[in-house]
């Protein structure tokens, strides 16, 4: 009798477990449900409840739920940015901002740690830093134009600086994405800098398809830059 207590409970208890872990994962695609979740068996869900305690007025609760975000699924940048953004918000910026370097560092497609990123880069005045930063987000298809705007206007700021040095670098070692280079750079970037990537790349070596050249001119002419006859010019020679 006894034995088939402990059996029934046992099976109650493995039901129970079985229950919650399915529900921690349904709350990765049905975020209400993440409250409900029982605490110890959090772990898709723990990301919806320290996003909604940051969106609290309680920095000290926002924190605790970020670490023990962490704690329990510490892989993705997205987590440790969150708790680079509490602490930050907990008045702990010296952690934090170690923090967001560490989660820069794991997730080169994470948007808000990369912008996060080259802000202080920019900050700091490392433009290398900052650059590379930068290309991350240009990189990435979820990074809007406007943003890239935004920031390529401190990035690129200085002729022949180093931002426009280290991009130059990246572009010329950077064949695969030369088309989108060309089509992103010419709507996002100052258009003296673009023009002076394009033609100190080319200079070093790098070979621009004659398509994506005549678009860059097109854009260029649309933005009505001033350097829209220059760039032409340019594309007429290699053309």
């Amino acid at each position: 009798m006894i034995g088939r207590i402990i059996w029934l409970a046992l099976i109650v208890a493995v039901a129970a477990i079985t229950g919650a872990v399915q529900l921690d994962r349904q709350a990765r695609v049905s975020p209400e449900l993440a409250a409900v979740v029982p605490e110890p068996f959090r772990a898709f869900a723990q990301a919806r409840v320290a996003s909604n305690a940051m969106l609290g007025d309680d920095p000290a609760l926002a924190l605790a739920e970020a670490e023990r975000l962490v704690e329990r699924r510490p892989l993705p940048a997205e987590h440790v940015r969150l708790l680079a953004h509490a602490q930050i918000n907990a008045e702990l910026v010296d952690e934090g901002v170690v923090t967001i370097q560490v989660a820069a560092k794991r997730g080169w497609r994470d948007r808000l740690a990369q912008e996060s990123m080259l802000r202080l880069a920019l900050a700091a005045e490392d433009m290398p830093e900052a650059t590379r930063r930068y290309t991350a987000l240009f990189l990435s298809n979820q990074t809007e134009d406007d943003l890239l705007v935004e920031l390529a206007a401190d990035t690129f700021v200085e002729a022949q600086g180093a931002g426009r040095r280290t991009f130059t670098d990246l572009v010329v070692g950077g064949e695969r994405w030369h088309g989108l280079f060309l089509s992103r750079g010419s709507r996002v970037l100052p258009s003296d800098a673009f023009l002076e990537i394009v033609t100190e790349s080319d200079r070093r070596g790098a070979r621009f398809e004659c398509t994506g050249l005549r678009r860059a001119a097109t854009i260029l002419t649309n933005r009505r830059s001033d350097q829209a006859q220059e760039f032409q010019e340019f594309v007429s020679a290699q053309c």
